[in-house]
């Protein structure tokens, strides 16, 4: 159960980086009100999940799920570059938090 409060608190955390940029510099009163919505449900699930996991692997994986779904909403929803070095490098993110998860870090 707590694992999946870290893919979800994953998934609040891309979609506060998503609300963020479209709160442009908090100008817009509706994306600034989600930006704030989905960061306390991110680090609420956070928190929960960290009653029962080590703090190390844990916001490894909470802060690599943001910041892998946040790189490819980027490339998909916002038309930002797709260079093959961004895409190696979220690669490289997404198997370091899979490695830290095989290493019996995360159990």
């Amino acid at each position: 159960m707590a694992w999946l409060m870290i893919i979800a608190a994953g998934l609040f955390e891309v979609a506060m980086a998503y609300s963020l940029k479209l709160s442009d510099g908090f100008s817009r009163p509706l994306a600034s009100a989600c930006f704030i919505v989905f960061a306390v449900l991110s680090f609420a699930l956070l928190a929960l999940a960290l009653k029962s996991l080590e703090v190390g692997t844990a916001y490894a994986v909470w802060t690599g799920i943001g910041a892998v779904g946040t790189a490819v909403l980027g490339i998909v929803a916002l038309g930002e570059s797709a260079s093959p070095l961004k895409i190696v490098s979220i690669a490289l993110v997404l198997s370091g938090v899979v490695g830290l998860n095989l290493s019996g870090a995360g159990h």
